[in-house]
């Protein structure tokens, strides 16, 4: 979700001495002006009013944040009070209207999506959505499977063309979309042409899960529809599954926000055998900032957190499914194998290698690696997939499914 630029000993100094560079969840780069948290106010930008959504009662955004909160480089953040634990409505400034400071910025991801203090939200992300059908550049072939119409929770199942025996059977990865559970779809440009390109590199039979985003359908939604979706799988109602796909080798998967779902998948209850899971770049944090995270990463992900939830979340941040280090879970994963990998220029890196050293301390008995790649930010494989590091990655994740 969230990456702090930092310079390199190869940049040119002055060319980045007035800015960063800041990735969210689609890749996109974005670049804010370092100097804006401390000298200018949030620059409102163009409104999509079809987009906006309901307000939220009171008690709004549940955060215990300072009374200014600045995430300097990496978000454009403007809060001058939210509500404490009591519930209290937000304190407005002496001769600030209700409407006005409802319409207030909050917390602003450029090319995202933009939180209002009321708790509307706009997404700001590109909304184009990809029929499924037959892949050019990779043969894959795609298609949309409804499992609740109620919800609308629905997949895309991806299947390559490279089944050179009839009759084998391929590992089955079940994926999850990143967004910090507030943007994004199984069916948007960025996914469609990563799972496209996962199930060619792999040779897998991939299902990408369009889950219910948040603030409309809080946390736990999400987590729960992606369990339907993973028990559904697993039991191989859809012909391309039963005929082309191996149950005995079920993979979970997913970026960001999409790996906490997939660590998620791996402490509940009841569900499947899974061979391994692929956590890429994953969105993990706490309340407090741990050795090596920028401390905005803390305090962005509990605001974050909150609006997920809608206030449900139990500890804040340091709920176990955003803060899994302590958590006593991990020794019971619910898979033999795992790869977590980061980018070294992530604000996560600190984090993501903190939870792959608790789960190797953990007792679990799995099989847990390690990828880390120089010089990369927070899921930069999704906006640039033919670059070396992402081929490695790609190559990386093929070899893990294949136990090689």
């Amino acid at each position: 979700l969230l990456h702090q630029g930092r310079l390199s000993k190869h940049s040119d100094k002055k060319e980045h001495s007035a800015s960063m560079a800041t990735t969210i969840r689609s890749g996109v780069t974005i670049t804010i002006c370092t100097a804006w948290a401390a000298i200018r106010p949030c620059r409102r930008l163009p409104l999509d009013r079809t987009r906006r959504l309901l307000q939220l009662q009171p008690p709004y955004l549940s955060t215990a944040f300072s009374p200014q909160v600045r995430c300097q480089g990496v978000w454009r953040s403007r809060v001058r009070c939210t509500s404490d634990t009591s519930g209290a409505p937000p304190v407005t400034a002496p001769g600030t209207s209700d409407a006005a400071a409802a319409d207030e910025v909050l917390l602003e991801a450029p090319g995202s999506f933009r939180i209002y203090r009321s708790g509307k939200i706009d997404r700001l992300n590109d909304p184009t959505i990809l029929p499924a059908g037959v892949d050019e550049a990779t043969g894959v072939a795609s298609k949309d499977v409804v499992l609740d119409a109620g919800t609308g929770l629905s997949v895309r199942l991806y299947l390559p063309n490279k089944l050179q025996d009839a009759s084998a059977k391929l590992p089955v990865v079940v994926y999850f979309h990143g967004g910090a559970f507030l943007i994004g779809s199984a069916r948007d440009p960025t996914y469609h042409k990563y799972l496209n390109a996962l199930a060619s590199a792999a040779g897998v039979l991939a299902v990408s899960v369009d889950y219910r985003l948040a603030p409309e359908h809080p946390l736990p939604a999400a987590y729960d529809d992606s369990w339907a979706a993973l028990r559904w799988v697993a039991s191989a109602q859809d012909e391309w599954i039963a005929d082309h796909g191996n149950a005995s080798r079920l993979f979970v998967a997913g970026d960001s926000a999409g790996a906490n779902i997939a660590h998620e998948m791996l402490v509940r209850d009841g569900g499947p055998r899974i061979e391994g899971a692929v956590l890429l770049h994953p969105w993990f944090s706490g309340n407090a900032a741990i050795e090596g995270e920028p401390p905005a990463a803390a305090r962005v992900t509990g605001l974050l957190w909150s609006y997920a939830c809608r206030g449900s979340a139990a500890g804040g941040a340091d709920d176990p499914r955003m803060n899994p280090l302590a958590s006593p879970a991990l020794e019971r994963l619910a898979c033999a194998r795992m790869l977590v990998t980061t980018g070294l220029e992530d604000g996560l890196a600190a984090r993501n290698r903190a939870y792959y050293d608790a789960v190797a301390a953990s007792g679990w008995r799995g099989r847990a690696a390690w990828l880390e790649l120089e010089g990369e930010g927070h899921v930069f494989f999704l906006g640039k997939l033919e670059c070396d590091n992402a081929k490695r990655l790609m190559d990386r994740v093929a070899a893990f499914i294949a136990d090689a």
